[in-house]
Order: C-alpha cells, then sequence, then structure tokens
C-alpha cells in the first residue's frame, strides 16, 4: 500500500516563509551595500570615459590645428557660466558682496572666458528661476533642511534648462574653457571617492541633467547626519548615483531607456587628482579656499575619507561579531526550548506512572 505524503505543517510552513523573508532581506541589504560602496568606486571604477585635462587639451590643439582649421568634433555646450552665490542672511538681497578669494577666483573665470555669457545665481535668483520654469519643484526647493543642498539643485535645473558649465566659487579658472565644449556632458573627479559636483557642464536637456533634476524628490531624505543628508540628497552621492544609472540606463545603438532619442554616449569624467604622481590637477582650474557647507559632523567624514580601509575593516569586523551574537542567541534559545521540552516530558510522565501507581 503506497503512503501518501504528509502535508507540511502549518508551523513548518511559517519557518519556511520566515527564513526566505529573512534571505530576501540579507541579499537586498548586500545589494544595498554593493551599490552604495560603488559610489566610492570600491569594487569597479566609476563608469564612463576617465580623461586627463591634459589630453583634452592635446586633443583641442590638434583639431583646431588640423586640416582647414577645422575642428574634429564640433562645441555642443553652450559658452555659459554658470557660479552660485546665495546670501544666506539675507536671501531677498540682490547685492552681492562675497568673500575675496571667492570674487578673485569668480573674476578670473570671467577674464579667461571673456566671450562667454556669465550667470551668477543669486538666492533671490536662483528661486525664481524654479518657480517660473519648475514650479512643481518649489515646495521641495524651499522645503530643503539645510541652505547648501539650494545651492546643490539649482545647478542642475540651470544646466538643464540653458546648458554651459557651472564651477563653485571656490574654483578659479586658469585657461579659456572651450576645448571641453565638445562634451556632451561631463564632471570631475578627485581620484578617489564619489565624483564630484563642483565642476559639472553639458548641453541643454541632456539626460543626466534630466535625471539630477528629476529624481531629487525621490532622494530628499533626512538621514540626520548633516553630512549624509546633504551629501545622498542633493550633493556628490546623489550626484553619482544620478551619474551611475545614467550608465546603466545606456542602451547599444546610443539609445536611453526611458528617454527620446539616440546618440549618447558615455560621459567622460575629467581627473583633478591632487595626490602624488598623479596628472597635472589644476591645468583648466585652481582651487580656492572653500568648506561653505561644513557642518558639526563634517571633521568626521573627512577622517573616514582620509583612513577608509581601516573604517572598512572596522565595520567588517562588527557585522561578524554581530551576526555571531545572533547565531548565538538563536542557539541558546533553541538549546533552552529543547530543555524546557524535555523537563515537562519528563515531569508528565512521572505524573502518569503515579496516577498507575
Amino acid at each position: 500500500m503506497m503512503k501518501i505524503p504528509k502535508a507540511p505543517s502549518t508551523r513548518r510552513v511559517i519557518q519556511y516563509l520566515v527564513g526566505f523573508l529573512i534571505l530576501a532581506l540579507l541579499v537586498n541589504f548586500l545589494l544595498g551595500i554593493y551599490n552604495f560602496a560603488n559610489l566610492f568606486a570600491f569594487f569597479r571604477p566609476h563608469s564612463g570615459v576617465f580623461i586627463t585635462q591634459q589630453e583634452i587639451l592635446d586633443a583641442y590643439n590638434t583639431h583646431k590645428t588640423g586640416a582647414h582649421g577645422v575642428l574634429v568634433a564640433e562645441p555642443v555646450i553652450p559658452k555659459i557660466l554658470h557660479q552660485v552665490f546665495h546670501n544666506w542672511s539675507d536671501p531677498e538681497s540682490t547685492t552681492v558682496n562675497m568673500p575675496s578669494d571667492w570674487e578673485a577666483a569668480r573674476q578670473s573665470c570671467i577674464a579667461t572666458n571673456p566671450e562667454w555669457e556669465y550667470k551668477l545665481w543669486t538666492a533671490k535668483a536662483s528661486r525664481d528661476f524654479i518657480a517660473a520654469e519648475f514650479p512643481w519643484f518649489l515646495d521641495s526647493y524651499d522645503g530643503y533642511r539645510y541652505p547648501i543642498q539650494r545651492v546643490d539643485v539649482i545647478r542642475y535645473f540651470a544646466l538643464r534648462h540653458f546648458g554651459g558649465i557651472y564651477i563653485d566659487l571656490d574654483n578659479g579658472c586658469k585657461l579659456n574653457l572651450d576645448p571641453i565644449l565638445h562634451l556632451p556632458a561631463f564632471t570631475t573627479f578627485g581620484g578617489h571617492g564619489t565624483l564630484s559636483n563642483n565642476i559639472i557642464g553639458g548641453q541643454p536637456n541632456h539626460p543626466l541633467f534630466l535625471l539630477l533634476s528629476e529624481s531629487l524628490r525621490w532622494w530628499n531624505w533626512n538621514w540626520i547626519l548633516p553630512y549624509i543628508t546633504i551629501s545622498y540628497a542633493s550633493g556628490q552621492w546623489y550626484f553619482t548615483a544620478m551619474w551611475e544609472k545614467y550608465h546603466r540606463l545606456l542602451r547599444a545603438g546610443g539609445t536611453m531607456k526611458g528617454f527620446d532619442g539616440n546618440g549618447w554616449a558615455p560621459l567622460a569624467y575629467i581627473s583633478m587628482d591632487m595626490r602624488p604622481g598623479a596628472p597635472e590637477a589644476y591645468l583648466f582650474w585652481d582651487q580656492r579656499q572653500g568648506g561653505s557647507w561644513d557642518n558639526w559632523d563634517s571633521p568626521w567624514f573627512g577622517w573616514i575619507g582620509s583612513h577608509i580601509w581601516l573604517v572598512i575593516k572596522w565595520v567588517v569586523a562588527a557585522i561578524i561579531l554581530l551576526v555571531l551574537s545572533i547565531v548565538g542567541c538563536v542557539y541558546c534559545c533553541r538549546w533552552w526550548l529543547r530543555r524546557r521540552r524535555r523537563a515537562k516530558a519528563s515531569y508528565q510522565k512521572l505524573e502518569t506512572d503515579d496516577i498507575a501507581l
């Protein structure tokens, strides 16, 4: 006679479901850690094309003096230079009274690019622009917890609408920026960590700027610590996440999933690596005094950035210790339950024997 297999008990089904849920949560957590780590290029280089400033200048000079003096790559970025100065103590003021080193840096960019249109975005001009051109974002713009976040996001919307090149006020210009105009969109990279949003540029309505501006509301989370909130909701971490997303959406043939048109290509990130032995970091630009968005937790993350592998070892050790502690607790609980069941069974057996007697 063939035995009919027993259906799994409800308890066993629940155990399977809980185990599957825990496994799914663990896989999702590990994928999140992996993707976050790749913002800092831990496991693979940043997407796109790495290029040095010297390579850009050499290519421009070669093409400029080529046959008939015609450039091989036609400029696609309009000659518009964007910078942002928000007077946080008086946002409605149209008077520009910035620190002397920032003013000197600003004038260096104007002087080296005399044929370019120059736009200085004050707090009032920025808000008026958002209200007029992107009213759907105005509530989010006004609601940012930290004023520096409005400085971050106005650059994305300005480049989306006008195109051009954005430069932080603590970066000056050493050379004319015409050699960069053939890049459809670009950013800069300090050689380690995330990409930078200090100097970025591109043609208007490029998919990168559409991603940067359209995704802001979904990333506007309060991560408690100011540095993380600013970086991940609007700053360099956010910019790098959108840069990587752009390259994930690229398809063969130059199309992009979710975007019209074709001819889109991997984007260039320009070296500004100041470490010894790296290519010249300051060929087109230079560095002035910054730190306008420093908060009480900024020194912590500065230290972490300088000792990142030590921090990773600590984090891995803490995770291993946590896992071992959880496994140990589960084992102890199971052992205690088994012992309690045996004791209860023995007690019941003694009671039965006493009654039989």
